[in-house]
């Protein structure tokens, strides 16, 4: 397992900055960048699923767990073809935060990301924490690598599974060439946070408007992530009137992808866009409208 080096702590990284006084601004005087992360991941039918929809009987782990795997393969057979629709006839591109390995376990998904133009992401190599991982670097360099590969681009973003860093994790990835990460849900608009490798910039991520939090965890009804997307899009809508925001909306494919939870997200988007200043962007996309207003610090 990889040992943390020496280096800065997390306050170092990233001091205290109210967001009052900055001056971000989004193009034509938009209120709200708003951004979505499909995110796709390999789970190993083999090994612990990452997280399970049916708990074992009596209490007794199996493996292999064929109801939990199956239930995230759904996903990927079916769930993320209805993103894709969504999308595409709302005219919207994602963030695609994907595993390395991903790429070979679903081509098809995959190239639909690509041919739709969505922004590519890493997400780890497999599904696990990173603080499991025994050679981060590595780790990080084989999924850009078989990312670029695959698009022909270089991967500008990062999020961690589970949004789990160890103390080094961020310095790892800028070394990479990474330049925006999506772990440090603490402001509403992007910063940066301090590296080996210079600046590496905080684009505002979610763990409440986020279908693993919604369905998964807190196990809320099937529109909750209207009813929770849409008091935060209103609420930050308001407040971007005199300082701009960012929101994000995380959704999987096997949660928000089946068929009693789609039409809620449907819904979300068609509130957000019946509101004027309001821009559609990916990460990358913001992620530039910030670095052309504070110069790139890295």
């Amino acid at each position: 397992m990889t040992h943390d080096r020496p280096g800065f702590s997390i306050r170092e990284r990233i001091p205290y900055d109210p967001i009052i006084g900055r001056r971000f601004r989004l193009p034509g005087g938009a209120r709200v960048a708003v951004w979505t992360i499909v995110n796709v991941e390999t789970w190993d039918p083999a090994g612990a699923m990452p997280r399970n929809v049916l708990s074992p009987p009596m209490g007794q782990p199996l493996l292999p767990d064929i109801p939990n795997w199956a239930w995230h393969e759904y996903g990927m057979r079916v769930g993320f073809w209805r993103f894709v629709d969504v999308l595409a006839t709302r005219g919207l591109k994602a963030s695609f935060a994907v595993n390395g390995s991903a790429i070979a376990t679903y081509p098809a998904a995959c190239a639909a990301a690509r041919d739709a133009g969505w922004d590519f992401m890493g997400h780890g190599y497999v599904q696990g924490p990173m603080h499991g991982v025994a050679d981060q670097a590595m780790a990080i360099r084989e999924t850009v690598d078989a990312i670029r590969s695959f698009t022909g681009k270089p991967v500008r973003g990062w999020e961690s599974p589970g949004l789990t860093e160890t103390s080094d994790t961020v310095d790892l990835l800028a070394e990479a060439g990474i330049e925006y990460v999506a772990d440090w849900v603490l402001d509403d608009q992007p910063v940066f946070i301090r590296t080996r490798a210079g600046d590496i910039v905080s684009v505002p991520y979610t763990v409440e408007v986020n279908d693993v939090v919604l369905s998964a965890i807190q196990q809320q009804p099937s529109d909750a992530i209207l009813q929770r997307g849409r008091d935060q899009f209103n609420r930050l809508y308001q407040e971007g009137a005199s300082i701009p925001r960012v929101m994000a909306i995380s959704i999987h494919p096997y949660l928000t992808g089946v068929p009693h939870r789609i039409r809620y997200l449907e819904a979300l988007y068609d509130h957000i866009l019946a509101h004027e200043g309001v821009l559609m962007c990916t990460g990358a996309e913001i992620l530039d409208i910030f670095k052309s207003q504070t110069g790139d610090k890295s």
